[in-house]
């Protein structure tokens, strides 16, 4: 027995010696890696380990009933808010933070300190300043007028009594008012065309901020970047406009025979029966005055259910066009679009509609149903941006373009609209999930008609791979502005694609992530729940990728060191080994080509790499290789494809 152990430790050392070669550039630490510590804290009652909602699960609750009144001479709205906040936390809370999103285009907010001179999509567009809310006055539901203060774009309500846990509410009410900015912040804004300004409303009330048992209450500062986390609850909202005005928000209309002329109000319904698109206000009609009642202001109600959130937006020049949305269950919800004659023609908004049915009708199904009544598409100034059964898109987009930034928005209504993560630290629980699944929509929609998907992956590899990028685990207010595409965006969703076509295999990883969908629908995630939730599903232990991909900004640089024949013969098969170079581990797929053109593909699991920098494995054949790749369908983001192939070019 000392003998053999005597042997096994020098062939081993003999074996070390004989890879010392390949290894001397590796960067790679497998115990770094693959370290079984990746989780900082233990499931407990009100998160489970599993990555589910746990059995104390809570989170606290806010109804709004909004009256709001838009003046189209001075670009102002003139509001009140009454809001019923519901603690379901397990303690008094003595006070409520509220958010003033407003209050960024104030010229001395913090936002307006920190956004850059130059192509920042945060600023406003204006050199002159009359932002942030006005208050005229704040009350608590006795009437009695309550205390506050505000510093920069966050309010504090003092309680005169501390509000019990349990379920107990408290209202608060509050008259505001404020000047739209024309560009504000690529989320809000006004978009002047030649039959009337389009009003794009968003962040345009008080709202309460959140209560949670991860950080008690979330007030981090808005500044531009880091979008929203906020309560759920239902709205009833007034829009008072002038009567040439058409008004549309992400809820169910309340008074149409109201608001709309007769013909209007026939082909409004028709619309809701209708898999094509119906004409309900035409380019003609847009100069017609006669298209509008003949009042002097009207005043639109909507109604919106388990949101967190409610915009519109409100035109005299809006060409208005709608069709029904086929849900699972035979819901009934109205695809909506609103845009000017500029927008109109080319493949461009006339085809607005289609996109907005199609993409809530593939994540409906693939997913989880859609919840809202209708899903109105606003063309605007705003380049992109979404709020809860309400989108504004680039008024110039077309083709592609208004495909690709209609599905992104709409797909929004599942992140963060459904699973309502924290967006101002968690950008990529939000635009990396929602850019995942607009890829899977774009390869349905149409067959494929605007379907590039990645294209050659490893082609944008350098670009993930950018020293200069934070991890993807940053803060969105913690990255560079030009990063934040690649780490919000587009390195999470290429995350996913790898996870699920490479790592996982689809049909798991969609049922797994549809349960996170199911799990944390209209609740409040965080990311190890996410994490946790693909790892019980699938049973896998996918800490090293967490930490790869997510947490550093690890890259990927597989190498093929060697190949030769076993007993130099090919007819024994052929000896191949790898090398790891970089710090990031994935799968390894490997493919020859033998003299007579066969292919021969292997692929190995991650696992080769749990203790190893260097893998030597048989191949199977029978004949001479004249080629062997690593990736050859170009999936891995890859570093350095030079050294992917041998023999060497």
């Amino acid at each position: 027995m000392l003998r053999q152990i005597i042997y096994t430790a020098i062939s081993s050392c003999l074996l070390l010696s004989q890879t010392a070669h390949s290894q001397i550039q590796s960067a790679y630490n497998y115990t770094e890696t693959f370290d079984p510590i990746f989780y900082t804290k233990n499931g407990n009652t009100y998160r489970s380990a599993s990555g589910k909602p746990g059995p104390a699960y809570w989170q606290n609750a806010a109804d709004y009933i909004l009256k709001v009144s838009l003046d189209d001479k001075s670009d102002r709205v003139t509001a009140s808010v009454s809001i019923k906040y519901t603690n379901n936390s397990p303690e008094e809370l003595s006070h409520i933070w509220l958010q003033l999103d407003q209050n960024l285009f104030n010229e001395n907010s913090r936002g307006q300190a920190v956004v850059p001179l130059e192509d920042s999509r945060y600023g406003t567009a204006g050199s002159e300043f009359d932002g942030g809310f006005s208050f005229n006055k704040v009350t608590l539901g006795d009437g009695s007028e309550a205390n506050y203060s505000i510093n920069d774009t966050r309010m504090r309500v003092e309680l005169p009594t501390p509000l019990k846990p349990g379920g107990n509410t408290v209202d608060i009410n509050i008259d505001f008012a404020y000047t739209i900015p024309e560009y504000g912040a690529d989320r809000t804004g006004i978009l002047n065309t030649k039959n009337g300004k389009i009003y794009s409303v968003a962040q345009w009330y008080p709202r309460v901020c959140v209560f949670d048992d991860i950080l008690g209450w979330n007030t981090d500062p808005y500044t531009g970047p880091g979008e929203f986390y906020l309560e759920y609850g239902t709205y009833q909202v007034e829009v008072t406009a002038p009567a040439n005005h058409i008004v549309v928000a992400g809820g169910e209309l309340l008074n149409p025979e109201e608001v709309w002329t007769k013909d209007q109000l026939s082909r409004y319904k028709k619309a809701f029966q209708s898999d094509k698109t119906v004409m309900i206000r035409s380019a003609q009609e847009v100069t017609d005055k006669n298209s509008r009642p003949q009042n002097t202001t009207l005043t639109w109600k909507y109604k919106l259910q388990n949101a967190h959130d409610f915009a519109w937006a409100s035109s005299p020049a809006f060409i208005i066009d709608g069709a029904k949305i086929n849900t699972p269950s035979g819901g009934n919800s109205l695809a909506l679009s609103a845009y000017p004659v500029e927008s109109n023609g080319d493949n461009a908004w006339e085809r607005s509609t289609e996109y907005t049915k199609a993409s809530i009708e593939y994540y409906s199904e693939k997913w989880l149903e859609y919840p809202y009544p209708v899903a109105v598409n606003v063309a605007s100034n705003v380049g992109g941006m979404e709020y809860p059964g309400l989108s504004f898109c680039g008024y110039k987009a077309k083709a592609g373009s208004l495909w690709g930034v209609t599905d992104h928005e709409f797909g929004h209504n599942w992140f963060p609209m459904i699973v309502g993560s924290n967006e101002r630290l968690h950008a990529w629980m939000d635009e990396g999930f929602n850019s995942f699944i607009n890829d899977l929509s774009t390869e349905a929609f149409n067959k494929g008609e605007y379907n590039k998907s990645f294209g050659d992956r490893n082609a944008i590899s350098k670009a993930l791979a950018n020293p200069n990028l934070e991890p993807i685990m940053s803060a969105p207010a913690g990255m560079r502005e030009r990063n934040i595409g690649v780490l919000a965006y587009y390195k999470p969703a290429f995350g996913l694609r790898l996870l699920r076509d490479e790592i996982i295999g689809a049909e798991r990883f969609d049922k797994a992530f549809r349960t996170y969908i199911h799990n944390w629908a209209y609740k409040h995630p965080t990311p190890d729940d996410f994490f946790r939730t693909i790892e019980n599903e699938t049973g896998e232990n996918l800490a090293w990728f967490w930490r790869g991909w997510f947490q550093n900004n690890w890259t990927l640089d597989q190498s093929l060191a060697n190949v030769e024949y076993v007993n130099m013969d090919p007819k024994d098969g052929a000896l191949i080994t790898i090398d790891n170079l970089q710090k990031l581990a994935l799968p390894v797929v490997i493919e020859a080509t033998t003299e007579s053109g066969k292919k021969i593909r292997k692929k190995l699991p991650v696992e080769v790499w749990q203790r190893n920098k260097s893998w030597r494995f048989k191949l199977e054949s029978i004949e001479k290789l004249s080629k062997v790749v690593i990736d050859p369908d170009n999936v891995y983001p890859d570093i350095n494809s030079d050294n992917n192939i041998w023999p060497r070019n």
